[in-house]
This record gives C-alpha cells, sequence and structure tokens, in this order.
C-alpha cells in the first residue's frame, strides 16, 4: 500500500503579525523532517474557495496537517513534532 507523504499547509493572510514567526518556526520544523511547506493566504484563495477564507479567516495563522486544522492562533510545537514523529 502506498502511503502519501505528509502535508503541512499554513493558512495566513497579507499583515499578519502571527503569521511571520508561524511561518518561519514551520519552515525549520519542514527542514527538520524533509517535508515541504505550502503556505495559501486566505484572502487570495477566497476567489476560488471563498469556504477557506469563511472558515478559518479569523483564527490566523492556522497548521493544517493533512488537511486536517492542527492548530491556530500559533504553532503547537511540541504537538505537531510529536505528531510528524509518530507518522
Amino acid at each position: 500500500m502506498h502511503q502519501s507523504r505528509t502535508r503541512i499547509t499554513l493558512l495566513t493572510r497579507a499583515g499578519c503579525g502571527a503569521c511571520v514567526p508561524a511561518r518561519e518556526l514551520l519552515g525549520e520544523i519542514c527542514r527538520e523532517f524533509d517535508l515541504e511547506l505550502t503556505c495559501i493566504d486566505v484572502d487570495e484563495a477566497a476567489a476560488d474557495d471563498p469556504d477557506l477564507r469563511a472558515e478559518y479567516g479569523d483564527r490566523l495563522p492556522v497548521v493544517l496537517l493533512d488537511g486536517k486544522e492542527h492548530s491556530y492562533w500559533e504553532v503547537d510545537e511540541d504537538r505537531l513534532r510529536a505528531d510528524l514523529a509518530a507518522g
């Protein structure tokens, strides 16, 4: 059975003060676990997916692990590292 690669996505928006440090921390974690970080600006994505901004827009930054919400407002670093190590 083929197992898909773990995906980490950061939902953000321009001007979000908490998003910059979250992106930096996630970048470090992704390098450590040899993963690619995908960043999505919810305001830009709203043109194609307005539900994304409606669901997450008031809790940014939001970390998605394999498409599921993992943490918001800040990176839960300990939990994320544990989940990645277990995965």
